[in-house]
Parts: C-alpha cells; sequence; structure tokens
C-alpha cells in the first residue's frame, strides 16, 4: 500500500494548510544609518543579551554573521569591564 499523499491534508479529509509566509528580518547593524557596535554602549548591547545575561543567536536577533561575531566580542569586552553582568539572577 502506498503512502503517497500531498502534504496539505486534502486528501486525508482535513483542513488545507496556508503556507507560513515570514518577512526576512533585516540586520540592524548593516545598511544606511546603521547602528555602530560599542562596547561602551551598554544600552544598545543590553537588547541583544537576554534576561538571564545569554547572548540571543543571530537567528532571532537577524544580525548578519560578520556583526554578530562583533557583537559578541563587544558584550564579552564590556562584561570583563564590568559595564554589563555575566548573569543575572
Amino acid at each position: 500500500m502506498s503512502m503517497n499523499h500531498e502534504s496539505n491534508g486534502e486528501d486525508m479529509g482535513g483542513p488545507v494548510r496556508r503556507q507560513f509566509f515570514r518577512r526576512r528580518k533585516t540586520c540592524p547593524f548593516s545598511g544606511e544609518n546603521a547602528l555602530a557596535i560599542d562596547y561602551k554602549d551598554v544600552r544598545l548591547l543590553g537588547r541583544f543579551v537576554s534576561e538571564r545575561g545569554k547572548i540571543i543567536p543571530s537567528r532571532i536577533s537577524a544580525v548578519s554573521m560578520k556583526k554578530q561575531r562583533e557583537l559578541t566580542v563587544a558584550i564579552k569586552r564590556a562584561r570583563f569591564l564590568a559595564l554589563m553582568p555575566f548573569v543575572t539572577d
């Protein structure tokens, strides 16, 4: 018996599912009027750190790979200089 059926659920008698469309996020650090990554700008760096103090991955924050590396270095530098906490309770 062949299990060759479509993925939209029509032949199974279920509802028709629409394909989920996600708008492509853009990097906030590239392009015109882009923000500059600076280890002294704690308010900006705090946007890319979770409430527990972990660095948010680029797939969630939509930061490009190159800028994610710069951001990580800036956050770690700010932590080392005690401008930002390593963890929060």
